[in-house]
């Protein structure tokens, strides 16, 4: 278990600190940006230390009824971390400074046409969550322990792509990436693994 603690901020964000991203890429951009939160907060009654994961709201345009974590795309000159931070507002209530952002992990490309940034922010006050029924149907914390188990991820093989599809078992739900993907990888970071992700595929629902 990771209390939801001084301790356990100090420990990820070190973590966050040791890991070396990807280089951007010095092209023109082909992809949208887009920006999402891995939002760490307490949970029960022990105040465990865990990650808010989103269920989208079922009459949004663009995946509805999916798993996500909070964030979206960027506005015109907002940057990642000033986008999830805003998405973060937006959609749970939770307003952060910057000084709540203890790392970023790599971009991952969606065949949706988007490149995300993961943030990973401490949520001290996250007890003042208020889901946006625009476009938050529930939340759901998720305990560090459980993406850190061992049967907590797996890969399959698809026809349609020579590449892997990742996929998160969560209470009976299988969450498939870009969540799946961002999340196995900062699981990789807390453990001290610079494990890359981008090559993970999405299910075929998840190209458009």
């Amino acid at each position: 278990m990771r209390p939801f603690d001084d301790a356990t901020r100090r420990n990820i964000a070190g973590a966050c600190a040791a890991f070396v991203r990807l280089p951007d890429d010095d092209e023109p951009p082909a992809l949208k940006r887009a920006a999402v939160a891995i939002a760490l907060a307490a949970a029960g009654e022990g105040r465990d230390t865990a990650l808010l994961l989103t269920l989208r709201a079922s009459h949004l345009r663009a995946h509805r009824g999916q798993w996500a974590l909070p964030g979206g795309r960027c506005d015109a000159g907002e940057t990642p971390v000033a986008a999830a931070l805003r998405e973060l507002d937006e959609e749970l209530g939770l307003r952060l400074a910057a000084d709540a952002v203890l790392g970023l992990l790599d971009d991952y490309p969606t065949r949706s046409g988007y490149l995300i940034t993961p943030v990973v922010v401490w949520a001290a006050d996250s007890g003042r969550i208020v889901p946006n029924p625009e476009e938050v149907a529930s939340v759901h914390p998720i305990a560090l322990a459980t993406i850190e188990r061992d049967d907590a991820f797996d890969f399959v093989a698809i026809p349609e792509s020579a590449r892997r599809v990742i996929r998160f078992h969560h209470e009976g739900s299988l969450i498939h990436a870009p969540t799946a993907a961002l999340i196995y990888q900062f699981r990789e970071v807390l453990a001290g693994r610079a494990t890359r992700v981008a090559e993970l595929e999405q299910p075929v629902f998840a190209w458009k």
